[in-house]
């Protein structure tokens, strides 16, 4: 079982992360494209590397966006350090920016 990050660590943690959030117990992100298809394969993308983790977001995928927001679910669905780690590797995805 994975262990909860407290809110200290959470908010020291969101200083090395390029614009995500905390929304309660996760942490999201908002992406934005030029085009759709640019958002379609930038989710595919962050996808591929959750996989990789082992640990995956939900996604939303709209017209030119893609939200991701991460919570660990076998550490009563908190965040932990395999968000973060799997943000920034997401965050190291280079991508157009719209």
């Amino acid at each position: 079982m994975a262990t909860p990050l407290n809110d200290a660590q959470i908010i020291e943690a969101l200083t090395g992360l390029d614009s995500w959030e905390r929304d309660g117990d996760a942490l999201t992100k908002t992406y934005e494209f030029d085009s759709y298809l640019g958002g379609i394969a930038f989710a595919a993308t962050a996808g591929t590397i959750a996989e990789g983790f082992g640990h995956h977001p939900d996604m939303t995928v709209g017209w030119r966006k893609v939200t991701l927001s991460f919570t660990t679910h076998d550490a009563g669905s908190k965040i932990t350090q395999k968000d973060i780690d799997v943000a920034k590797a997401i965050d190291n995805v280079p991508y157009p920016k719209s």
